[in-house]
């Protein structure tokens, strides 16, 4: 038998890598318990956020070099208009 993670409907999310790099790198070095948050379960979903962005097969971001981060926030944030 499965896990019961695995017995739960998934959804498939496709982020752009510099988006998954500036993501980890945020929720690497955030406080969740600090996150306002009006729930529980937001917390949670951001902890497993966290989780399938580090460990995730897809993700290779968990690696990223400070250059690499750098760059990333660079992207994400050229376009932002603010």
């Amino acid at each position: 038998m499965g896990s019961m993670e695995s017995d739960l409907p998934t959804v498939t999310l496709r982020l752009w890598r510099a988006d998954a790099i500036v993501l980890f790198d945020w929720l690497m070095s955030t406080e969740l318990d600090s996150v306002p948050i009006t729930h529980p379960a937001q917390k949670q979903a951001l902890a497993d956020l966290l989780s399938r962005l580090e460990y995730g097969v897809d993700a290779d971001v968990a690696g990223s070099t400070s250059e690499e981060i750098a760059a990333a926030q660079k992207e994400v944030a050229r376009d932002m208009g603010w």
